[in-house]
Order: structure tokens, then sequence, then C-alpha cells
């Protein structure tokens, strides 16, 4: 399939996670996980190498949507979010981002119209790179650290339970649906549907 040309996509969709087997199925993956449902079912294949990521597009309730996942790993996701802004002219309030968040528990979304990074990296690259938190968000949680000593690197880059896995698995089956609302501009009724 043609890749359109510049200026011709209504969405950017990216999920944020870390590249290589070491790190699939980590609590930071959450975002991954969620794109790769989003491109299933909508029939985008992400495989095109471009902007130090990974790229599909497709379309999304009619919509025109490039679907990124940055290879960058998380701390640098802004650069290759923002390459691919740049390139086809993608208004940062059109751009969607999936990530993980440790404040939620594990299965429970939160979808953001903009905000702050959070104390999340990826996002804070983002905002960094950008300059703008003008980008709305969908965040996958993957629970709280055990306690406050806990270290966080160690942490996200861990594995969840079975039972933490299921619900995230629940969790990431509404992501398709979320981001068809979102790209058709009903953000209120994603939110009004989903946040908890």
């Amino acid at each position: 399939m043609a890749f359109f040309g510049k200026s011709t996509y209504d969405y950017l969709i990216a999920g944020l996670g870390n590249p290589g087997p070491k790190y699939e199925g980590t609590r930071h993956n959450a975002g991954f996980r969620a794109l790769d449902a989003v491109a299933k079912e909508f029939g985008i294949e992400v495989q095109k190498r471009k902007f130090q990521g990974l790229i599909g597009q497709g379309e999304i309730a009619g919509k025109r949507c490039l679907l990124l996942k940055p290879q960058t790993f998380m701390n640098l996701s802004g650069e290759s979010v923002e390459a691919a802004c740049q390139y086809y002219k993608i208004p940062y309030d059109k751009v969607i981002i999936l990530f993980d968040d440790i404040s939620l528990e594990p299965g429970q979304l939160r979808i953001r119209r903009k905000g702050t990074h959070g104390g999340h990296n990826g996002a804070r690259s983002i905002i960094e790179c950008t300059g703008s938190e003008e980008f709305p968000r969908v965040k996958l949680g993957v629970g709280k650290k055990p306690h406050p000593d806990y270290d966080l690197a160690a942490w996200v880059l861990g594995k969840f339970t079975p039972e933490q896995n299921k619900a995230m698995e629940d969790a990431i089956g509404h992501c398709p649906e979320i981001v068809q609302l979102m790209v058709q501009g009903k953000i209120d009724q994603a939110m009004n549907r989903y946040n908890r």
C-alpha cells in the first residue's frame, strides 16, 4: 500500500515502549501493546522504518492515520514523534499518545485531552521535543511500586503477574474503540465511557 504524501495525515497515533525482545511484556511497553491492538483491529501493518521508529498507515473511522512505535527507547520517544509531526505537518493536538501509568491500577484507563508529563519519561521527552502539552493521551495503568523505596526503573521494566496481565489485556482490548472515538472528535464520549 502506498504511503500518503506530506500533509495528508489527519492523526498520528504513537504507542510508547522500549524496542527488543528483552522488554516485551514489561510494564513500560503497555503503549506498544495498545498500538499493536489498534493496528490489528484496523488492518494496519506497522513495519516500515522511518523517523527512528516503525510506522504504518491506514484509515480509522474515515480518518487517515499514521501509526508509530518509536524505536529510540522510552526516554527519547519525543525525537521520533517530533520528526513524524514535522515531516507530515501534523498538529500536536492531532497526536494521540498511548503509554503506561504507574499511578493507575493494572487495567485502569485514563484518557486526557492534554496535560503535563506526570513523571513519565516518554511523555516528558515528547513535551521537550515538541514544546507542547497539547497532545491527547491514553494512559494504561500498570500499578504502583510495591513500596516507596522500590527502584522505579526495575518496576517499570518488570513484568505483570498473570492476574495483572489479564487486566491489561482487557484494557488494551478497549484501545481500538477509544482511538476510533478520539479521531472522530468524540474524546468526551471516550472519557465518559472509559475513565474510572
